[in-house]
C-alpha cells in the first residue's frame, strides 16, 4: 500500500483548502490525521471503502468533509472554515481491515503517507 498526500498550503482563516491522497493496494479504512508542532498526532477523519461512511473528530464536524472517487483511487478532505488551530501537518493513513470508528485511533492504521502542511494565518 503506498499513500501519497498533497494539497497543503497557506490560507487564511475561515479559508478552505482540499487535501487529497492517492491511494495504491488494497485498503479500507482510510484516515486524516494532523499533528501540530508538540503535540500528539489526532484523528481528523475516516472513511469505509466498503459502504462510504465516515467519521469525523468533533472539532472538524460540519467544516470538513470527507469522500473518495473509487475511479482514480483517490480519498479527499475538503476543509472550509479554517481556523488557525486547524494548522497541523495532516496525513493519510489507510488499512486494509480497520473498519473507522469514532476514536480514530492512529496506531491501528498500517500505512502512512507523507505529511503536507497546512498553515492558517489569523
Amino acid at each position: 500500500v503506498q499513500l501519497q498526500a498533497s494539497g497543503g498550503g497557506l490560507v487564511q482563516a475561515g479559508g478552505s483548502l482540499r487535501l487529497s491522497c492517492a491511494t495504491s493496494g488494497f485498503i479500507h479504512a482510510i484516515g486524516w490525521f494532523r499533528q501540530a508542532p508538540g503535540k500528539e498526532r489526532e484523528g481528523v477523519s475516516c472513511i469505509n471503502r466498503s459502504d462510504d461512511s465516515t467519521v469525523y473528530a468533533d472539532s472538524v464536524k460540519g467544516r470538513f468533509t470527507i469522500s473518495r472517487d473509487s475511479t482514480k483511487n483517490m480519498v479527499y478532505l475538503q476543509m472550509n472554515s479554517l481556523k488557525p488551530v486547524d494548522a497541523a501537518t495532516y496525513y493519510c493513513a489507510a488499512d486494509p481491515d480497520l473498519y473507522c470508528s469514532d476514536s480514530l485511533p492512529a496506531g491501528d492504521f498500517t500505512s502512512w503517507g507523507q505529511g503536507t502542511l497546512v498553515t492558517v494565518s489569523s
